[in-house]
């Protein structure tokens, strides 16, 4: 049945249908997937990474992260660095009080990640429950992170108005200053700031087809405690 929904008259686009090419680099089968998702995220990860071309400035790690707040249902979405991946699930570190997914946190803990890499021409979706992870393990991450970027974790008040770039740079000095007689591995973790694991609920591995015959391979399950997948292919 058609759906009519309100909407604009018709315009002349700004931008309309940029060509694009055709996905003719693989097929994916039932047969060719591991039984638990995250051995087959992990494979499909370590080859985008291993088939780089040298030159090339992709990130196989960068993901696109949704979560919403409620009661409104507004989703917000943003860049983001997979910094781990556990037996549990995808792993991904930021500031959790001022931020707008720190706000969708405390009142909606679904999310959903989206990787995608052209170069081989595969994209992995990712829909979860996000829950936050130990203070060891935050610790661990933050241990290995840059001075500089340790320091920045303290300056910027993620997400909120501030008046211009030189106050960012004030505080960023200001913080500098504090930790100045600190070695890199002494400077602490800030109490807001930390990891959260998303734990699948749904991972749908696609490889782009011919004609857009995508194939789509999809795990589900009910509960993210429920240690049994359910394999299925889905229509492009």
């Amino acid at each position: 049945m058609a759906v009519n929904f309100p909407s604009h008259d018709t315009q002349v686009p700004l931008l309309f249908a940029p060509e694009t090419y055709q996905y003719t680099k693989g097929h994916l089968n039932e047969s060719e997937v591991e039984a638990d998702p995250l051995i087959q995220f992990n494979k499909w990860f370590k080859q985008a990474q291993n088939s780089l071309p040298k030159d090339s400035d992709m990130i196989p790690e960068s993901t696109n992260f949704s979560t919403a707040r409620l009661p409104s249902g507004r989703v917000s979405s943003r860049i983001v660095l997979l910094k781990e991946l556990d037996v549990y699930g995808f792993i991904v570190y930021s500031n959790w009080d001022s931020s707008k997914k720190a706000a969708d946190f405390e009142s909606n803990k679904y999310a959903s990640l989206t990787f995608f890499w052209p170069h081989i021409q595969r994209q992995v979706r990712v829909e979860g429950l996000m829950e936050t992870v130990t203070r060891e393990t935050t610790q661990r991450y933050f241990d290995s992170r840059p001075r500089g970027s340790k320091i920045g974790a303290w300056a910027s008040p993620q997400s909120s108005v501030i008046s211009s770039r030189d106050d960012l740079d004030k505080v960023n000095t200001k913080y500098e200053e504090k930790f100045k007689t600190l070695k890199d591995n002494e400077i602490p973790c800030p109490e807001y700031w930390g990891g959260v694991r998303i734990v699948p609920l749904e991972v749908e591995f696609w490889q782009g087809g011919v004609n857009r015959l995508h194939d789509r391979i999809t795990y589900r399950r009910e509960k993210i405690d429920d240690p049994e997948w359910e394999i299925v292919r889905l229509a492009p």
